[in-house]
């Protein structure tokens, strides 16, 4: 029996490929240091931080082909739990280039393996069959060329008459239909928040009533708004909440936004309060910035970083 008190959802997961050089330029060669091979996808990441925080979490994906097979390999190596839905073409590759000279990460994002509706399907099957469902359900990530916009209402839908909570984790069109359907917690950075709304939201109270907004609308009970290099706020309805960002020697950003998701999840699952885990969500966030690529952070600098975390009513 597979029993799992957090769940990750992964679409598109990726063999994440990060390499550095001094400065980013056209037409000339660009020597790069050696290549660093993790796994990736925005669910796969949460359930990495999550194992690493000594977490219950199973992670869920398609995967197929030579790049699905080291996918595979490669969580096994980290001990991260999983379950993989076969498909028949193969898994993606993501590319990222550090630039030394400014610190800049330059990110080259592939569509993704097309996925037929037998294969999507059973992402879906496999939820609704699990004997004892999760408590999170964390779906997070893009939708790979074939899976229908309304997938994480659908995963959303399933989860909740189940009596899961839901967090998504997700843009565009997708991230539009989830919330349409309802969800526990969405975590939506500045950029999808105004493309959610349409409007500029030029300025943090503009922030937080668009934020209170998604809530009395019945669309989600707690909004996650990552600001970056600003910090974060939480909201619920009866409750704002700022973080500032810790400051860190940052070797990379990639990975920072689905750390904080599973920093935030593994405390919630712990039975923190909201301010405890929203402490936690940063930490593991700026613990990513330490490492290269998306090797994300460790446990030991999440724990030390939690307690740098300045957060305020707001």
């Amino acid at each position: 029996m597979t029993k799992t008190d957090i769940l990750t959802v992964t679409m598109n997961p990726a063999l994440d490929v990060s390499t550095s050089t001094d400065k980013v330029t056209d037409t000339h060669k660009l020597r790069c240091t050696a290549a660093k091979l993790h796994p990736g996808g925005g669910g796969i990441n949460v359930a990495r931080v999550v194992q690493r925080l000594g977490g219950d979490c199973l992670a869920l994906y398609p995967a197929g082909g030579a790049k699905g097979q080291l996918l595979r390999q490669m969580l096994d190596q980290e001990q991260v739990r999983s379950h993989c839905v076969a498909i028949a073409d193969e898994t993606r590759e993501s590319f990222s280039v550090h630039e030394v000279s400014s610190g800049r990460d330059f990110r080259f994002v592939l569509p993704g393996p097309a996925l037929t509706p037998l294969e999507w399907e059973a992402c879906l099957e496999y939820v609704s069959v699990l004997e004892v469902p999760p408590r999170y359900l964390v779906a997070s990530g893009s939708l790979p060329p074939g899976v229908p916009d309304d997938f994480y209402a659908r995963l959303a839908r399933l989860a909740r008459a189940r009596g899961s909570l839901v967090v998504v984790d997700t843009s565009g069109p997708a991230l539009a239909a989830a919330l349409a359907e309802g969800v526990y917690l969405v975590k939506p950075s500045l950029r999808e928040l105004r493309d959610l709304t349409g409007r500029p939201l030029t300025t943090e109270p503009q922030w937080r009533e668009a934020a209170r907004q998604i809530i009395k609308d019945g669309q989600a009970q707690v909004v996650a708004l990552s600001l970056g290099e600003d910090g974060a706020l939480l909201v619920t309805a009866d409750r704002t909440l700022r973080a500032q960002s810790v400051p860190v020697k940052v070797e990379s950003s990639i990975g920072a936004g689905d750390s904080f998701v599973g920093g935030l999840i593994w405390a919630l699952n712990r039975n923190a309060d909201l301010e405890q885990a929203f402490r936690y969500g940063m930490a593991a966030g700026a613990a990513a910035m330490l490492t290269a690529g998306t090797a994300l952070g460790q446990a030991a600098d999440v724990e030390r970083l939690h307690n740098e975390v300045t957060v305020a009513p707001a």
